[in-house]
């Protein structure tokens, strides 16, 4: 896709060109960046404590599908995509924590630099985090690639679950102009069908590219404060 007529630079440059410089800016300018930054770092931390709640929400989610196996089992009826959900929202469950799992330092890193001195820990931590907030936007800009041709492939799931097509309209409702809106639900029926790779992907692109906000804001977070949102929980 050519993003140059929308947007008059490559993608390449909004998305590690800009932060790069945003990053230096902020690190040589630190008393102004701290003042403008510091709202913009207390909506972070809410939007990470939120996809922290999501993510705990879909692990219930996981825990009332197996119940409702369980219970289907026994009754001699049949879910059908049962498996297939659980699936859904374990995957959802991994994408939506990760942002939040960062800060509350449950990934692993290997910290046998950083425990060397002060100056190896504060310019190993700074590279690790640029070579990780690089990679993570990588990843992100190409979780939101495979979302899109999903979609425009038509891509269907090959198990048995089904969802609704309406629930499918609401979400396109969402990426359409309102004009469109009545013809869009003209067309739906109440009829279940095959479900769309795409939503099950959504959580993808968004726990990506949420992770990628966040290794972002920890590196501008690191150069400014001296110090990361990352916060190891010690038990």
């Amino acid at each position: 896709m050519d993003w140059k007529p929308f947007i008059g630079l490559p993608l390449w440059f909004w998305l590690f060109v800009l932060p790069t410089i945003l990053t230096v800016a902020s690190w040589i300018l630190k008393e102004k960046a701290r003042k403008i930054l510091a709202p913009i770092w207390r909506f972070l931390n809410v939007l990470y404590t939120t996809s922290g709640i999501i993510a705990a929400l879909f692990m219930v989610i996981i825990l009332l599908l197996i119940v409702a196996q369980m219970i289907a089992r026994w009754s001699g009826i049949t879910f059908h995509g049962s498996t297939e959900f659980a699936g859904y929202a374990m995957a959802a469950t991994s994408f939506f924590a990760l942002a939040h799992a960062l800060n509350r330092g449950a990934h692993i890193r290997v910290s046998i630099l950083l425990n060397m001195n002060n100056f190896t820990k504060r310019w190993v931590d700074i590279f690790a985090l640029f070579v990780a907030a690089i990679i993570s936007t990588y990843f992100a800009r190409y979780a939101i690639k495979a979302n899109i041709f999903s979609e425009m492939l038509n891509d269907r799931t090959q198990g048995q679950d089904t969802v609704p097509e309406w629930l499918l309209t609401l979400f396109e409702t969402l990426v359409t102009s309102p004009s469109q809106w009545s013809a869009l639900w003209a067309q739906t029926s109440s009829e279940m069908v095959y479900t769309p790779l795409w939503l099950p992907q959504i959580p993808m692109s968004i726990g990506t590219t949420l992770l990628a906000i966040a290794l972002w804001d920890n590196l501008i977070r690191f150069v400014v404060l001296d110090k990361s949102n990352i916060k190891g929980e010690m038990v």
